[in-house]
């Protein structure tokens, strides 16, 4: 299954909030273009709290998953990284209060 793409590769589950990150929050971006996306994906990948970005379709650009110590660390990341990539138009953040089901594809 690997030789055919299907098994990526094996990764660690670690605990965020055992290692003191207790805020998952997702971020809804708006492109001032969407050529612009390459551009701003170079710059998410600068910010380490993002794990997680998605090319989506309907109100926004891109989603993106990060998480952070608590509320102030958001709104740092937010503030002096996020707000600062060119490209990027505005944001609009969901603080995520519990995840309920995370789990990988099921395989037949």
């Amino acid at each position: 299954m690997e030789e055919m793409g299907i098994i990526r590769g094996q990764q660690l589950s670690v605990s965020p909030h055992k290692l003191g990150y207790d805020v998952v929050a997702f971020i809804g971006i708006y492109l001032e273009k969407s050529s612009l996306y390459d551009q701003v994906l170079e710059g998410l990948r600068g910010v380490r709290e993002v794990v997680e970005v998605n090319y989506t379709t309907g109100v926004y650009s891109m989603f993106v998953k990060l998480v952070c110590r608590d509320t102030n660390h958001l709104k740092e990341i937010l503030h002096d990284h996020l707000q600062k990539i060119n490209g990027i138009q505005r944001t609009e953040t969901f603080i995520s209060l519990e995840e309920s089901i995370s789990r990988p594809i099921y395989l037949l």
